[in-house]
């Protein structure tokens, strides 16, 4: 089998307008979570998102374009725009005819499912936008890319809520490391912010009406995010010989079911997955030098995963340093696992950890290293990024920093 590199990144979320950015807000533990601004929060108990502030669709689309595209499906596009930019990818018929598209999307073009049930039942109208289905599905992010560069290989979607982004990622590198295709662009994209969606959010009670403090005792629920994280595999010793620059290897991957609640989160699953991508990646668990945590910081995630990791780890857990970055990306859903995956790849990359913002006070429920508040230099060769989904989907990947 083949060893897979990520030879390019791209990113579009409250922490910044391409990767450069990105990097620079996880280092300084800057948060991206705010009022929201792009819906009418009028009716809405809690206030704060983490959105790409002030977006608009010009600078990247024209808008004959962008009339067929729901907000989730541009991010998918800008970000495979820069990462394969980054990546100095060149396109030839083969590569096109070959190469695979992997994206994962929780809940698609929700902003335009919502116009269409505001014109339908509120407004009485009798037709919708004849666009509203192609811009609605969530499959419409790979297809966009398919079309932004001429990719005929295969390209699907995976929808597995807050995993979806974990299982393309771990398909596109199994793809790669298997020989099925040379190159694959994956990652995941969302645009949650709208006026039902929020509602149902609200409906569940599990979104904090402060901030995200993962970890922290005071931690009050979750806070959603949106924006897309998309990545180029390609087999490493291609990479190299074409003289691309490797931010990063993925060397496993991890799936698991919990097959017990369709809410409430499973710490026998969860340390299912985290065993299986070590066990792919043929690492033992005291190899792990970084965790890129689920961390959602609800009452029932946090502890959960703790009791996870110190099932995987035993006496390396107190050595292991752990966070989670939805304290500043917000918990963008489908799309959560490309922008973790992404951190972790920064955090080997350029040794630098990235921390858990907002923390407050230790929680004995929660007693790992969770890098409070400040990002920590440390030089790490091997690093885990959990993603445990509503449902009991859980999706782990081990990812190596490049040699």
């Amino acid at each position: 089998m083949r060893r897979v590199a990520i030879t390019g990144a791209g990113a579009i979320c409250s922490l910044g307008r391409n990767l450069d950015e990105f990097a620079e807000s996880l280092r300084q533990g800057r948060s991206g979570i705010a009022p929201i601004e792009s819906a009418d929060m009028s009716q809405i108990r809690f206030q704060n998102g983490a959105e790409v502030r002030g977006y608009s669709h010009q600078p990247y689309f024209d808008d004959r374009r962008a009339d067929f595209m729901d907000r989730f499906a541009q991010f998918a596009v800008i970000a495979a725009r820069e990462a394969v930019e980054h990546a100095g990818v060149r396109w030839t018929p083969e590569l096109r005819e070959t190469a695979a598209i992997v994206t994962g999307s929780c809940v698609g073009g929700q902003s335009t499912e919502d116009i269409g049930f505001h014109e339908v039942y509120k407004l009485g109208h009798n037709r919708v936008h004849p666009l509203t289905i192609p811009k609605t599905m969530a499959n419409a992010g790979a297809s966009h890319i398919s079309m932004e560069f001429g990719i005929t290989g295969p390209s699907f979607t995976i929808s597995t809520a807050c995993s979806s982004a974990g299982h393309a990622i771990g398909q596109a590198f199994w793809m790669v490391r298997s020989g099925m295709t040379d190159l694959a662009i994956t990652g995941g994209s969302e645009a949650p912010f709208s006026f039902g969606i929020l509602k149902a959010w609200e409906a569940m009670r599990v979104v904090s009406p402060e901030t995200c403090r993962p970890f922290s005792k005071d931690r009050k629920g979750m806070i959603l995010g949106e924006g897309a994280g998309m990545l180029v595999l390609e087999p490493l010793e291609a990479a190299r010989a074409r003289g691309a620059r490797i931010h990063a290897e993925i060397v496993g991957f991890g799936m698991s079911a919990d097959a017990c609640h369709i809410t409430q989160p499973s710490a026998e699953g969860a340390a299912r997955s985290m065993r299986a991508a070590l066990r792919d990646a043929a690492l033992a668990p005291e190899q792990i030098g970084y965790i890129n945590a689920h961390g959602t910081a609800t009452p029932a995630n946090d502890p959960t995963e703790t009791t996870a990791i110190r099932s995987v780890f035993g006496a390396h857990a107190g050595r292991l340093p752990v966070s989670s970055t939805k304290s500043m990306h917000g918990h963008a859903l489908g799309a959560a696992a490309a922008l973790e995956c992404l951190a972790t790849m920064l955090a080997l990359r350029d040794g630098v950890l990235p921390p858990t913002a907002n923390f407050n006070q230790p929680d004995p429920d929660c007693d790992l290293d969770v890098i409070p508040n400040q990002a920590r230099c440390a030089q790490v060769e091997y690093a885990l990024s959990n993603s445990f989904a509503f449902g009991g989907l859980n999706a782990v990947l081990a990812l190596r920093k490049a040699i």
